[in-house]
């Protein structure tokens, strides 16, 4: 069997489930898919934001686009996720684990509900719809991603919550990439730096509450449309992982001969964000 970053794979055809779909990395990665002609399942909270995606894209006179809304925190809307997809288009080639929440807060002040809903969304929501769609995948030796990010490669300050998702995040997925190795299914994990996208406004504060404003300059970050080009040519490539910005590329390498250069490094960088929460 070819190893996976020596396969060339399709997306035209491929039933794509992407969650956390009515904004952000989500959004532009669903239409990225349907033009390039996948058969595309979204899945969001918010029913009349993804029922106006998919009038949007179904309107090109293409009816290849259904919407499901989707808590991925709650198992059993995952579960009829997969189910949905699987009635309508017969399987499950792709699934883009994407739904995600943010916070910023000291961990001295933060309420534990909000790691804990963290988790649910970040970690578990994962958690729920690979395993739902985990033997349509290995029928149609087909791929995972999950959108990690450079808070799982270097812990980061005022994001204890959201560093400790994506780090069993990438546990997990790590894990079934190796029990997955003689199936043939595609593991990909997308450590993409800043990206311009509603996560930061919709962030928890240290008492739940949404954080509202971004207390960072999005004009300066990446696109999510050029994150979503990207995700679609790591599949069609059979990669492993997709790092986007230095301080995910060379932060373990760094780490590993200077870690308290690191730590300094991270700890003033989160420092000079709008109305930090460090001392």
């Amino acid at each position: 069997m070819l190893k996976s970053s020596t396969m060339r794979r399709s997306v035209k055809d491929k039933v794509v489930v992407i969650t956390g779909a009515s904004s952000g990395i989500g959004l532009s990665c669903a239409r990225a898919f349907f033009n390039r002609g996948a058969r595309v399942v979204l899945a969001a909270r918010s029913d009349e934001k993804i029922q106006t995606l998919k009038k949007e894209l179904n309107d090109k006179g293409e009816k290849r686009v259904i919407a499901v809304k989707t808590d991925v925190s709650v198992e059993s809307d995952c579960k009829n996720l997969i189910a949905a997809a699987v009635e309508t288009f017969g399987g499950v080639d792709i699934l883009l684990n994407n739904a995600g929440v943010s916070m910023r807060a000291n961990f001295a002040d933060l309420d534990l509900n909000v790691i804990r809903r963290l988790m649910d969304v970040n970690f578990w929501g994962a958690v729920y719809c690979t395993k739902y769609a985990y033997p349509y995948i290995i029928a149609s030796k087909g791929s995972i991603v999950g959108i990690s990010s450079v808070a799982a490669v270097h812990g980061m300050p005022g994001r204890t919550g959201y560093s400790a998702s994506k780090y069993a995040l990438e546990g997990f997925l790590e894990t079934i990439r190796v029990e997955t190795l003689k199936k043939g299914v595609h593991v990909m994990l997308v450590v993409p730096g800043f990206v311009s996208t509603n996560i930061r406004k919709a962030a928890l504060t240290a008492d739940g509450s949404v954080q509202e404003e971004s207390p960072r300059d999005e004009s300066k970050m990446m696109p999510p449309e050029e994150l979503a080009r990207r995700i679609i040519r790591g599949i069609e490539r059979g990669k492993r992982n997709i790092t986007t910005s230095w301080e995910g590329r060379y932060t373990p390498f760094v780490n590993f001969f200077f870690p308290e250069l690191v730590d300094n490094l991270y700890y003033n960088n989160m420092k000079k964000e709008t109305n930090s929460p460090l001392d």
